[in-house]
């Protein structure tokens, strides 16, 4: 699939970049987290992983990307016949902290934005996979679907820590 086209698409919702501070009224939230491996070699792993959309791929999803995740990136995540656009939004790059946030494009069947990151403690070893979300709605069928989208979100969230989780080398606690 050529991404290219949804290059000029525009987020449908007004709030970008709202995963970094406090998450906006009127949207259903999403906050998981989950243990996923521990040590240096586990984060690292677990950061690739994610930068390189194969999260999104060990969850299910095929990926069609221009770009790993990096500014402005555009992805086209695909579920059969759906189509779901998204842009990277920003990026974290810190020494124990690696993501980024992305937000949801004309023809997503949700408004809103997702962020994943991985987190390294030293003090520990943990390494702890991270996602924020706020969305509502962004098509007919989403609308009328109701609370079967929250149900989907739901299990797809599991999924992304999941296939994190399997990335890591290192036994995982639950």
């Amino acid at each position: 699939m050529d991404v290219s086209k949804y290059r000029a698409a525009s987020f449908n919702y007004a709030d970008v970049g709202a995963t970094r501070d406090t998450l906006p009224a009127g949207y259903h939230y999403v906050e998981k987290s989950r243990v996923i491996g521990s040590g240096v070699e586990d984060f690292v792993a677990a950061a690739d992983a994610l930068m390189r959309w194969d999260m999104h791929r060990g969850a299910g999803l095929t990926v069609h990307s221009s770009d790993d995740a990096v500014p402005d990136a555009v992805v086209v995540l695909t579920l059969g016949p759906i189509r779901i656009p998204c842009r990277v939004v920003y990026v974290i790059d810190e020494a124990n902290r690696q993501g980024f946030a992305y937000g949801t494009l004309d023809g997503h069947p949700e408004s809103g934005e997702e962020l994943f990151h991985v987190d390294y403690s030293p003090a520990d070893g943990t390494v702890t996979a991270h996602i924020t979300a706020f969305s509502k709605p962004g098509r007919w069928y989403t609308r009328l679907g109701g609370p079967v989208g929250r149900r989907v979100q739901a299990l797809f969230t599991d999924r992304y820590l999941t296939a994190l989780a399997k990335v890591c080398t290192s036994p995982r606690q639950s």
